[in-house]
Order: C-alpha cells, then sequence, then structure tokens
C-alpha cells in the first residue's frame, strides 16, 4: 500500500478519422481529459475519458477544483472508498455525465496503478474470462453516408474479417432507412450481422412503426430508440418486437441500469466505462446484467473496453472505432477482426508520452507538501 503524492491532470482533443453523424448530432471532436496518479514509491497510473466535442472544459473544472485535491494522501489501493468519497463530494452534481465522465478519469488511472503494481494486466486482474472477443464496425454505417457506399462498406468489413456493421438509422421517412438496411442485408447475406442504433430519435410510436422494418432483416440489436430516461416506453418496445432492445451508452448511473434490467426493459446493454463512471461502476453494471442473463456490449472506447469485456462472460462483442492512434505507439492488437487484449500491467494501452506531452491543452499538477 503506498498513499497518492502526485495527480497531473490535461486534457487533449482528438478529432476523428471519418465525419461521424447520427440522427442527432455529428461528431465534431473527441476532448480526452487525463489524470495521472503517482503514488509515494513512485508508481503511477494514466486514465481517461471523453466528451463528444463539447464540456472538457467543465470535466477539468471539476477534476482540479473538487476531486483532485481530494485524493492527495489517499491510500491509491483503497479504490472503491475513493469512488464513493469523490462522488459523495460532488454530489450536487451526481447523477450526471460530467461528474461521471471526470470519476471515470481518476477511477481508470487508480486501476492503471493497481494493475502496475500487482505486475497483471487489467483483463487478468478483473477475472480474466476470454483473451479475445469478435468485433463489429461502426466507421461506415454514419446517417449521412448514401446506401451504395453503406454497401461497400458493409462488403469491405466482411472480407476483412469482422462479423457485423452498425448503420446509423434516423432518416427522415422509414423508407429510407428500409431502403438502405435492405440493400445492406441483400449484400452481405444472413450470416453477417447489421446493428441498427437510433441515437435516442424516436418516440415509442415511431419506434414500434420502425422495429417491424427490422424484424425481417434479422437485426442484431436495435440500439437507443428512444431517449434513455424514458424506461417505462423502451419496456413496452421490448415486448412489442422480437428485435433486441439495447441501451445504456446514455446512462450514468448504476440505478438507471438497474431499472431497465428489472423492468424487463433492454435485452443488451451498452454500459460505457467513461460514461458510467470508471471501471468500478462498470464492473457492478457488467455482473448486474450476468444475474439479469443480458450480455454487456460497450459503447464506444474500443483500447479500454478490450480489457474489461475480456474480463467477464456475457460480453460477446466489441464495437471497433478506432480513435487513439495518435498518442499510442501501437493500436489494439487485432487478428481476422478479433481483439486481444494486451498482456502488459495496467490498463493495456501503450501511451506514446512524447504525443502526449505535444498535444496537451489544458493541465495542472498537485503535489503533497
Amino acid at each position: 500500500m503506498a498513499k497518492i503524492e502526485r495527480v497531473e491532470i490535461f486534457m487533449v482533443n482528438l478529432l476523428p478519422k471519418v465525419k461521424r453523424t447520427d440522427a442527432i448530432q455529428s461528431f465534431v471532436s473527441q476532448e480526452t481529459p487525463f489524470v495521472r496518479i503517482t503514488d509515494a514509491e513512485g508508481a503511477s497510473g494514466l486514465g481517461y475519458s471523453y466528451t463528444i466535442g463539447q464540456g472538457g472544459p467543465a470535466i477539468m473544472s471539476l477534476l482540479r477544483e473538487t476531486l483532485v485535491p481530494r485524493l492527495i494522501g489517499q491510500e491509491a489501493e483503497a479504490i472503491q472508498r475513493i469512488w464513493r468519497d469523490l462522488l459523495f463530494s460532488s454530489h450536487a452534481t451526481s447523477v450526471g455525465a460530467i461528474t461521471s465522465l471526470a470519476l471515470a478519469a481518476v477511477d481508470t488511472a487508480l486501476w492503471d496503478l493497481r494493475c502496475k503494481r500487482a505486475g497483471l494486466p487489467l483483463w487478468r486482474m478483473l477475472g480474466g474470462a476470454k483473451d479475445s472477443v469478435p468485433m463489429y464496425t461502426t466507421e461506415g454505417g454514419w446517417l449521412h453516408i448514401e446506401t451504395d457506399d453503406l454497401v461497400a462498406d458493409a462488403l469491405s468489413a466482411q472480407a476483412a474479417g469482422f462479423a457485423g456493421s452498425k448503420v446509423k438509422i434516423g432518416r427522415p421517412h422509414l423508407s429510407e432507412d428500409r431502403e438502405r438496411l435492405t440493400a445492406v442485408r441483400e449484400a452481405v447475406g444472413p450470416a453477417f450481422e447489421i446493428m441498427v442504433d437510433a441515437n435516442q430519435s424516436f418516440n415509442l410510436a415511431e419506434a414500434t412503426r420502425r422495429a417491424k422494418v427490422l424484424e425481417p432483416l434479422a437485426i442484431a440489436w436495435f440500439e437507443e430508440p428512444m431517449p434513455a430516461d424514458d424506461v417505462a416506453s423502451h419496456a413496452v418496445l421490448s415486448a412489442r418486437t422480437s428485435v433486441p432492445v439495447a441501451v445504456g451508452e446514455s446512462m450514468y448511473s448504476l440505478s438507471q441500469f438497474k431499472d431497465y434490467l428489472v423492468g424487463n426493459a433492454a435485452s443488451i446493454v451498452q454500459v460505457d466505462v467513461a460514461r458510467i463512471g470508471g471501471i468500478t461502476p462498470w464492473m457492478k453494471v457488467a455482473h448486474m446484467a450476468e444475474a439479469h442473463n443480458v450480455p454487456v456490449c460497450p459503447h464506444f472506447l474500443m483500447e479500454l473496453h478490450v480489457s474489461l469485456v475480456c474480463a467477464i462472460p456475457n460480453a460477446p462483442w466489441l464495437e471497433y472505432i478506432p480513435q487513439l492512434d495518435e498518442l499510442t505507439k501501437a493500436p489494439m492488437r487485432m487478428e481476422n477482426r478479433r481483439a486481444y487484449p494486451s498482456d502488459s500491467p495496467g490498463l493495456g494501452i501503450d501511451w506514446d508520452e512524447d504525443r502526449l506531452a505535444a498535444s496537451r491543452v489544458k493541465g495542472l499538477d498537485l503535489t503533497a507538501s
């Protein structure tokens, strides 16, 4: 055991590699807050979270003014205690995205530190259920992409070994979504999975209409059909359709996931390690989902999620959206479009410290006196 002696925070702004649009927004940049925690014996861990182009400075402010000062002098191994202490120190802003994203940067740094001190990779430290996971790709399925290009990308992904592709839906008329999805299904055949994502753009009536179109196309799941806080409508939709309903990327607390699982309102949970507040609550959601016989298919952050999905038995997929290549020495290991977690101690992300230093846009370094 060693006490936290130094905490450094900084932010990096990453631009997406391709244009990303969905039914409600465009992904213009990834503001990425980082937290580096160093203990009294000189061991350190680096954690991070993200926003889609907005809110990064607010996360940095919460870290700087409220959370980071409470870390100095804490036992670095007391991760559960630290997480709850930080949550309740910012209780007036919880539950919510800003607090969860700030907590996630701290929590992932603490887990990185713990794993490095133990000499274990994160996926083994948390359970080691499997050593690889199949991937589906989202990068070629954005809403602005026209049908011919959508089909070409799905065929390219299939040829490259991906087991599925995600297609964004929510075009102005149902017929447009039907035409796009039908073209993809006819091109890739019945054995290739197609996931669809509405990004919370429908009400219950429209989600029900669209679900009827999805059923004959053997769609793998219907993601975020309605606003994430409408548990009751998701329960109704789940009872009306044979298409699995997936939710979770826009949820920020254990209680929200509990309500969905207890209410039979979701067939798949897509808990995001940054938006739930870190690895500590992510694992609790994953175990809660397992108890309800529900799979976990996390949103985004593949370089971190690969270790988490390989730690647990009920995670059948990893979403392929590369975003950290500009900040790492080597990408996540992939073979035949299966993802493999790193065996290096820690989170398993091979950060390039020179690139991180050169990319910083904001920072603070706090050391125990």
